[in-house]
């Protein structure tokens, strides 16, 4: 089952990041860096949820998997316009 989950959370964190790559490419850091991202933070998101609900619960450990992942990959959007000094200080 863990195996399971590993495999699932990766497959979904990929499909995440792919998604984020073709709808935000301007918006984003280089392919290379959204493309390890986005698995790796739903690996990590898929740990911390299988640890703190414990194993059997295969649906919600995918779940926190896509949540953690598409956190780490909202952390990588760079804004849209310029800052304004004034915002930045």
């Amino acid at each position: 089952m863990i195996l399971l989950e590993a495999l699932g959370s990766l497959a979904l964190g990929f499909a995440l990041a792919w998604a984020a790559v073709h709808r935000l490419a301007d918006r984003l850091p280089s392919r290379r860096v959204v493309l390890a991202a986005g698995p790796l933070g739903a690996l990590f998101g898929a740990y911390v949820t299988h640890s703190a609900l414990g194993p059997g619960h295969v649906v919600a450990t995918l779940i926190g998997a896509v949540a953690v992942g598409a956190v780490l990959l909202s952390l990588l959007i760079r804004p849209r316009g310029r800052i304004r000094r004034s915002a930045a200080a």
